[in-house]
């Protein structure tokens, strides 16, 4: 049978991705997502203490929320201007995806009509160099390979928003439950074709941890919120793929919803999928929506996440936490690599 197009597109760029190949170890890694550029921005000196070697922004990076691109760039400059932000950069790699707000519309999809020039502010704030393959390729989906000593790290950077369909509007006249149904028709997409045949050729590669960095909630349950349960045809078709592949280590971490939360779900197919949410960087929400996969309460002010990995010993494993403003620690679990295998 012939491979599709979109399949040998991703093949083709497999082998951009070399310049993400890094022969280093990385031990401690902070990520955080909604991080509104005019307010204090406390929290980048208590992530700047625990010393990480990487930071991933998973998405509502900056709030710009416009089809004015001059303006839309004055916004990433001014959290480019931050001290607390410029001193984690003297330190600390950065790497980021976009989610609603930093794409440029609430809650938009591939309708968006200047996702292109949009990508390009995006791209040019984070210092993606200018053979990446981000820049000539539909999307920011990327993929990064930490490899030392035999201890393998990958990081899956999705864009669920250049090639998402429109969701499936639904009122509900509740303020902690959102505005969406969920689609069932299995031809709308988070991810798109091309995305998607690019993500089975990434999780065919052999990793020990591999963090899935998804702008928003993979495991949460139906709230109404945006989430992949919203299109739950796709969040099926993931954990297929994990199945499929045979990739050991899977853990997503996302954002999106102004508070942070720890899900677990098991089925007898799979080993147990994670989904370490951290959000926000600068604000809270007043309230969590509903998650039967939950298994710690939700944290709802200001917060980080922080994965800080033991790659030696007979049993390595890596430790999460949640911190707030100020270094505190108010979430943690910790995973044994063994029971994210097969």
């Amino acid at each position: 049978m012939k491979k599709s197009i979109f399949t040998l597109l991703a093949l083709l760029f497999a082998g951009a991705n070399a310049q993400n190949i890094s022969q280093k170890q990385i031990s401690k890694i902070a990520f955080g997502s909604c991080n509104g550029q005019n307010n204090p921005q406390l929290i980048w000196n208590e992530i700047i203490k625990d010393k990480p070697e990487l930071f991933i922004f998973l998405g509502d990076n900056i709030y710009g929320d416009t089809k004015d691109m001059s303006l839309l760039k004055q916004k990433y400059d001014l959290l480019g201007s931050k001290e607390g932000y410029r001193k984690l950069k003297e330190n600390t790699k950065v790497i980021a995806t976009w989610d609603d707000h930093d794409y440029g519309v609430n809650d938009g999809g591939k309708e968006y009509s200047k996702k292109e020039e949009s990508k390009k502010i995006f791209l040019d704030f984070f210092d993606e160099s200018q053979n990446s393959e981000r820049r000539s390729r539909p999307g920011i989906y990327t993929s990064y390979y930490y490899e030392q000593n035999g201890k393998k790290l990958q990081i899956i950077v999705l864009d669920t928003r250049t090639f998402r369909d429109k969701l499936r509007l639904a009122r509900i006249p509740n303020s902690c439950k959102g505005e969406y149904a969920k689609c069932l028709s299995k031809r709308k997409t988070m991810l798109g074709d091309a995305q998607w045949a690019w993500l089975e050729e990434e999780l065919k590669k052999p990793a020990d941890l591999r963090l899935i960095a998804s702008s928003t909630q993979f495991l949460v349950d139906f709230n109404g919120w945006e989430a992949w349960i919203n299109m739950p045809h796709e969040r099926e078709r993931f954990l297929k793929l994990i199945e499929k592949t045979k990739a050991n280590g899977v853990f997503f971490i996302s954002g999106d919803v102004h508070y942070s939360e720890y899900s677990k779900w098991k089925r007898d197919s799979l080993y147990p999928i994670y989904d370490f949410t951290s959000s926000g960087l600068t604000h809270g929400h007043s309230c969590a929506g509903g998650n039967k996969h939950r298994i710690y309460e939700p944290f709802m002010k200001a917060n980080y996440g922080l994965i800080t990995i033991n790659w030696d010993g007979d049993k390595p494993s890596f430790k999460t936490e949640i911190k707030d403003e100020s270094g505190k620690t108010q979430i943690t679990h910790s995973v044994l690599f063994s029971e994210i295998k097969f």
